[in-house]
């Protein structure tokens, strides 16, 4: 049995890959290109170009690979964009998510693992904020996300699948044996781009708003290290696998770092200073949140390996130091 893998070929799905291959798992990708990343496919794992919606390549793939679990990282992921173009985020994580569940029930998948995200509580006001917290986003990213969520529940319970949606907090980081990292073309996420600028790819970094209910005026964030994420999943495939309940699951640490935080914490470590502006607040981002993180670690047994600042920076800033040196070997 193969493990088919959506959106393998983006920044966490290729941290997956590399997991699943390490412990000895037939791999399958699906993935359509459009901001993955080809060579970021492990060379073991089977990479076929295409889209989650296709029913026959889908059909067709889970009959030849005998895919009996799928975990699906396959959407769009920015925040501002979803704002932008709303249609386009429901298309691409709500439609075609209800697509691809249409399909791996008709073909009798057992097992399902979900990409979700901490977007979907909105604003939530009290911190840490907990499963069971109301979940009313603010942008239609975390809009579409839950969506998906409920879709699942009720496939869930109508024809017997096993899932577990894992909520993310803010993912970060890099393999630790520099295998991996996120190569993301005009990636937004806080700590590649603090990185990027502290190696010489940008020119510098823009915060977007200073004028929070924050200690410092920042949005607060709970950064997860990239390798510890992929734990959760291998456990929540683990977890299904052994019978268990259906779940929903934060993904975070449990404690908060201000914007400010983060590039400082990336100056020191570079050794590097670069240009800080600052700018008026994006649509779609709330203040604060920060992940209660006890649920996963009581029902998976979960145990993060990298809860440390500045640990998942240097991570970060040893794969953008890679990149910068291919790039110049490159030119």
């Amino acid at each position: 049995m193969a493990v088919l893998v959506t959106g393998g070929a983006g920044y966490i799905g290729s941290h997956i890959v590399l997991a699943l291959v390490d412990a000895g798992e037939e791999v399958v990708v699906l993935d359509d290109l459009s901001t993955g990343i080809r060579n970021a496919v492990h060379p073991k794992a089977r990479l076929i170009v295409g889209d989650v919606a296709d029913a026959p390549l889908v059909l067709r793939t889970l009959a030849e690979h005998r895919i009996d679990e799928v975990i699906h990282f396959a959407a769009k992921i920015i925040v501002p964009d979803s704002v932008a173009d709303p249609l386009g985020y429901y298309l691409a994580n709500t439609v075609k998510s209800r697509a691809l569940l249409a399909t791996i029930i008709n073909a009798g998948v057992r097992r399902f693992v979900f990409s979700s995200t901490a977007a979907v509580y909105g604003m939530p006001g009290n911190e840490p904020v907990g499963e069971d917290a109301p979940t009313v986003p603010i942008s239609p990213y975390g809009s579409s996300k839950l969506m998906t969520e409920w879709m699942l529940r009720d496939t869930a319970a109508a024809h017997g699948l096993g899932y577990v949606a894992l909520r993310y907090f803010n993912v970060a980081g890099a393999d630790p044996s520099g295998r991996s990292g996120q190569s993301t073309p005009k990636a937004t996420h806080l700590i590649k781009v603090a990185c990027e600028a502290a190696v010489g790819r940008r020119q510098g970094i823009e915060v977007f708003g200073t004028d929070y209910p924050t200690p410092d005026g920042t949005c607060l964030r709970d950064y997860i290290h990239v390798t510890d994420l992929v734990a959760a999943h291998l456990d929540a495939l683990r977890h299904l696998r052994e019978g268990g309940m259906n779940l929903v699951l934060n993904c975070g640490y449990g404690r908060g770092h201000s914007v400010l935080e983060v590039i400082e914490a990336v100056k020191r470590a570079s050794g590097t200073d670069f240009p800080v502006t600052m700018s008026p607040r994006r649509p779609g981002d709330p203040p604060a949140i920060v992940a209660r993180a006890d649920r996963i670690r009581r029902e998976l047994g979960w145990r993060p390996r990298y809860d440390d600042l500045p640990t998942i920076v240097s991570h970060a800033l040893a794969w953008e130091r890679k990149l910068a040196e291919s790039a110049s070997a490159a030119a």
